[in-house]
Parts: C-alpha cells; sequence; structure tokens
C-alpha cells in the first residue's frame, strides 16, 4: 500500500501538470519544481530513513512515514500557490523517505531465501504496475471532473489504512547493530543534489554564465568532493562505501539513474505531449499511456522470477534495448502528427523495459550484503531511482523549456523533443551496456570479495524481531 500511493502520487501528479500549469499559472521550471522538490528530498533523506529504521525499529518508522505523507497530501490539496505546493511536496518526500525503503528492508528480513526473496520483490514491483494502470484514468478523471487538488484526495485513505494494518500485521524488527546519525554527510549530500538540480532547472532561463548557476555548480562539485573524502573517514558512514566495491551493487546503483532518468523524463514529456500538442483531455491522455503501465504490471512479476531463476542480466539487457528502443524510433519519428499506432507501440514497449528493471535492481543491492545493513543498501538503490527521477525530469524539462508556452507547443516543439528522445536513448543504451558488463562471473567474483570485506566488520548478528 506503501508503494501504491507514493507510485501513483507520481504518475497521477504527472497527469495534472498542464492543468496544474493553467490553475497556478506555473512556468517548465515551477513544474520542474513540483516534481524534483519531492524527488530531491526523497533522495536526500532515503539514507537516514533506512538505518534509522535499523535502529529504532522498521515498523515504528514506517508507520511515521505514513503519518508525514498523508497529512502532507492534504496539504498539498490545499496550497493556495506553486511556493506552498513545492512546500507541501517537500514535506510529503519526508514521509515517503520512510516508506518504500524500510519496506523493502522488511521484505529482505522476512524472505531469507535468495530466490523467494527475488519472487517476492517481483510481486512487490508489480504494484507500480497497477498504480502505473490506475493513477493517470484515476487522475484524469479527478483532474477533468473536479481539479487538480482532488489527486492528492486518494492518498488519505490509503494511507490510514496502510497505517492500521501495519500496526495489526507487521511485526517489529531493528538491526542488532544499526549506524549512528551522520549529519555532515546528510548535509553535503542535500547541498550536492540540491545545487546540481537547481542549475540544471534554471539554466535555460538564467544563462549557464549567470553567476548564480556557476556558484550552484562549484558548489556541487565541493559537496561531492568533500562527502567522498569525509564518508571513509567515519567508521559508520552516511553510505558505507565499501558496498561499491562490489561491481554488481555499483553498476545497479547507475543503472537505476539510467534507467528512471529516462523514465522520469519520459512521463514529463508524454504528459505535456498528449494534452498540450494533440490537444487531449487528461482522461484520455490517460488512456493513452495505459499500454505503458499494464506492460509495467504483466513484466515486473516475471523480471522477478527470472532473476530468482537465471540471474539479473537477461532482465537487464531486456530494459536496455526496450528503453534504447522507444528512445531511437522517436527520435527520428517524433511530431505533432505522430501516428496513434507508433505511439501506442512505444508506450508499450517502454512498460516492457521499465517492468524488466525494477527486480533486478533491487535484488542485485540487497543480496550479498549484510542483513543488519539491510536498510541501508535497499535505501541506496532507491536512492539511486529518486537521483535518476530527479537528473531526468531536470535535463528533459530544460531541453523542453522553450517548447510549450501558456499550455500550448511553440514551433520549436519537434526539434527539442527529438533532442530529449536521443537523450532517452542514450540512457537505455548505458542500461543496456552496464546490465551486460556488471553481472558476469567476474563482476559476482568482486560482490563475493567485497561481503567477505564487509563480514570482517560488520556484525553478524540476526536481526532483532518482536511482535
Amino acid at each position: 500500500m506503501s508503494l501504491l500511493i507514493v507510485s501513483m502520487d507520481n504518475t497521477v501528479l504527472n497527469i495534472a501538470l498542464p492543468s496544474l500549469q493553467r490553475g497556478l499559472h506555473a512556468p517548465m521550471s515551477g513544474l520542474q519544481w513540483t516534481i524534483d522538490a519531492y524527488t530531491l528530498v526523497l533522495a536526500s533523506f532515503l539514507l537516514l530513513s533506512g538505518s534509522t529504521a535499523d535502529r529504532i525499529g522498521r515498523r515504528r518508522t514506517f508507520q511515521i512515514g505514513l503519518a508525514v505523507f498523508t497529512l502532507a497530501s492534504l496539504g498539498c490539496s490545499l496550497a493556495p500557490s506553486l511556493g506552498w505546493l513545492i512546500a507541501a511536496r517537500m514535506v510529503q518526500a519526508i514521509g515517503g523517505s520512510m516508506l518504500n525503503p524500510v519496506a523493502m528492508s522488511i521484505i529482505t528480513n522476512t524472505f531469507t531465501d535468495p530466490r523467494e526473496r527475488a519472487r517476492a520483490v517481483g510481486a512487490w514491483g508489480a504494484v507500480v504496475g497497477i498504480s502505473m494502470s490506475a493513477g493517470p484514468i484515476i487522475g484524469g478523471l479527478l483532474v477533468e471532473s473536479v481539479g487538480w487538488r482532488a489527486i492528492f484526495w486518494i492518498n488519505i485513505p490509503i494511507g490510514l489504512a496502510a497505517f492500521v494494518l501495519t500496526r495489526a500485521f507487521v511485526p517489529e524488527s531493528r538491526a542488532a547493530h544499526a549506524r549512528r546519525p551522520d549529519p555532515v554527510g546528510q548535509i553535503l549530500m542535500i547541498a550536492f543534489l540540491a545545487s546540481l538540480t537547481f542549475a540544471i532547472i534554471e539554466a535555460p532561463a538564467r544563462g549557464l554564465t549567470s553567476p548564480l548557476i556557476a556558484g550552484c555548480v562549484v558548489l556541487a562539485v565541493a559537496a561531492l568532493a568533500g562527502f567522498l573524502l569525509y564518508e571513509p573517514r567515519r567508521a559508520e558512514p552516511l553510505v558505507e562505501l565499501r558496498f561499491f566495491r562490489s561491481v554488481p551493487f555499483s553498476g545497479a546503483t547507475l543503472i537505476a539513474v539510467c534507467g528512471f532518468g529516462a523514465t522520469g523524463g519520459f512521463l514529463f514529456l508524454n504528459s505535456l505531449y498528449l494534452q498540450d500538442a494533440l490537444g487531449l483531455d487528461p482522461v484520455h491522455a490517460g488512456l493513452y499511456m495505459m499500454p505503458m503501465a499494464l506492460m509495467n504490471l504483466v513484466f515486473a512479476p516475471i523480471s522477478g522470477r527470472l532473476v530468482g531463476s537465471r540471474g539479473p542480466r537477461l532482465p537487464l539487457i531486456t530494459a536496455g534495448i526496450a528503453l534504447a528502443a522507444v528512445g531511437i524510433v522517436l527520435a527520428f519519428t517524433y511530431s505533432p502528427s505522430l501516428p496513434t499506432a507508433v505511439l501506442l507501440g512505444c508506450y508499450t514497449v517502454f512498460g516492457v523495459g521499465f517492468g524488466m528493471m525494477n527486480a533486478p535492481i533491487t535484488n542485485t543491492a540487497v543480496s550479498g550484503m549484510p542483513r543488519s545493513q539491510a536498510g541501508v543498501a535497499a535505501a541506496c538503490a532507491s536512492t539511486s531511482r529518486q537521483i535518476g527521477q530527479s537528473l531526468g525530469v531536470a535535463v528533459i524539462g530544460a531541453v523542453m523549456a522553450g517548447a510549450f508556452t501558456a499550455g500550448r507547443a511553440t514551433p520549436t516543439f519537434t526539434a527539442d523533443s527529438r533532442t530529449a528522445w536521443w537523450i532517452i536513448a542514450g540512457c537505455g543504451l548505458a542500461v543496456l551496456a552496464l546490465g551486460t558488463i556488471t553481472t558476469g562471473r567476474w563482476a559476482r567474483a568482486t560482490a563475493a570479495r567485497a561481503a567477505g570485506d564487509l563480514d570482517q566488520v560488520q556484525p553478524t548478528k540476526e536481526p532483532v524481531t518482536t511482535r
């Protein structure tokens, strides 16, 4: 249920972007911040939430996250201006950071057999397909009949029900040894992500030579350098950099950034294209995107079973080929008069790729890592997804900044959109290459060595579980 409200919140919001743009008189950068304010805060606090859950209890952290997310959703629906909406989205993200990675940690400590865990992750990931299927339709109906504010209402009853069910059925668990807080590392991570994203989003309006943009770039580089220098000096860092000695883990991290960058840019671009370029209403725009959601629903559990029986290589290669193929086809054919059959076919193929990508990323991230640090390992994968989505929206939005004005497509739309699709194709090719390189025998050997190194310094006790 937590994955449902978080994923559906994202898909519903994308459908509502044109209506929100008109209702709040938001520029393109305002639409980008509506999405990226959430994903940036989420990415910044996922690791802290994961380690906190290992320390104080996963069920307790999960329930706090549900309460904050639900209340912030109410705040989003009442926002009187774009600034208030962005602020409420940031609070919503703080709650969201305590949901999915903590839920994945609960799953990891429940299903200890690798095959069972892979299947459980696939079933859990299939909820993304449900949310992607229901989200555009529900969102379209709400936007068309009530307005964009109604899209946040659906989180409230689901969040309340999830809170009650968690208290009734989820056992409390915590790690035998969890990391202490790392405030310096947390601040450096926030500074890096926020300054980099701000520079990308605001550069089209302010110019690359703007002192503010240049200052943000310098701050991002300095924060990243400081983070890489500071973290290895801590006995219990925010990010355990020794995880990245494992080539599969590092590959899963990069694949998540590239794959979700493509997905974030894809959803952002097509929501504007369907309604502003083609002139569809929100309901029909949601129906157009149904093939993508249905394919994700079908192929997410298939991917989980493939990872459990044959490993992550085949699903990752399939995902990379699908994302790259869609990007290349649309880079050559995209226009306001694109045939509907081509568009729906591309949505279908993209849904297959997205469905095949989730399970191998998550399973690779947590497999081989000490169970006492399951929350941190799962949060690393989730953080990579959110960073990728933030960068995807920021980059694609920056490319398309001049292509939409006042709810309509401008003459530069075709050229700008083709550039955007080449970027998405490049992300797909990166997933294909990384999925091939990081899943071979050599890569698995590095994972075994990294796990051995971590076992020498990490406690080997089982997590503490209480009813």
